[in-house]
C-alpha cells in the first residue's frame, strides 16, 4: 500500500466517523503496516477473519485505543484491509507455487 493509498483510507474513514485525524492515521496506519509485514515475512497462510481479527488485535494493544473505536475504524477502512489481505493472499500463493516447483529441481528423472 502506498503513502498516497494510506492517505486516502484515512481521509474517508476521517469523513466518515467522528475521530480526529491523528487517531485515523495512527490506527490505519498501526493495522495496515502490520498486514504489509506479515505479507512481506509470514510464510503462513491466514484465513481472512482469523487475519483481521489478530489485526485488530495487535492495534488495540499497540496504540492504547479502546477496542470499539479501533474495530469501527478498521470497519471503516475495510476496502483497504481487503486490498491488503487480497496482496497477502496472492504472495502467499505465489511464495507456496514457487515452494512446489522448487521440490520438483533436485529429482531425478525416472
Amino acid at each position: 500500500m502506498t503513502d498516497q493509498e494510506l492517505n486516502r483510507a484515512v481521509q474517508y474513514v476521517t469523513a466518515s466517523t467522528s475521530y480526529g485525524r491523528d487517531t485515523v492515521a495512527d490506527i490505519l496506519t498501526t493495522g495496515l503496516g502490520e498486514m504489509a509485514s506479515l505479507a512481506t515475512q509470514s510464510s503462513e497462510r491466514f484465513e481472512r477473519e482469523v487475519l483481521l481479527e489478530y489485526v485488530c488485535q495487535w492495534t488495540i494493544k499497540r496504540t492504547g485505543q479502546p477496542e470499539p473505536l479501533v474495530r469501527e475504524i478498521l470497519g471503516c477502512a475495510s476496502r483497504w484491509l481487503d486490498e491488503v489481505y487480497e496482496e497477502i493472499a496472492k504472495r502467499q500463493q505465489e511464495a507456496h507455487g514457487l515452494a512446489s516447483d522448487d521440490d520438483d529441481e533436485g529429482a531425478e528423472p525416472v
